[in-house]
């Protein structure tokens, strides 16, 4: 379900051409805050961005955070009911 959750996300990555800066492009996924990179090739921005996402999520279910449901993969652990 993660490698799913992943490549799914991936799908939703866009990517800029950054015309004055040392790196050429840059890269994030709009539905997961604070993901985002950059690279001096658009697969080398790809992969920072898939790195910047791994590393996001792992800290995410280690805090706990409630991770975005994307493409109706939900990685959040379900509430457990208080009686």
């Amino acid at each position: 379900m993660l490698i799913n959750y992943i490549q799914a996300a991936m799908h939703k990555a866009t990517y800029e051409f950054l015309q004055d800066s040392d790196a050429a492009f840059y890269g994030e996924i709009p539905d997961c805050p604070g993901v985002w990179s950059t690279g001096d090739t658009l697969e080398d921005c790809r992969e920072n961005v898939q790195d910047a996402l791994e590393g996001w999520l792992v800290l995410g279910l280690r805090l706990g955070h409630t991770l975005p449901v994307i493409d109706g993969i939900d990685l959040n652990a379900p509430q457990q009911e208080v009686a």
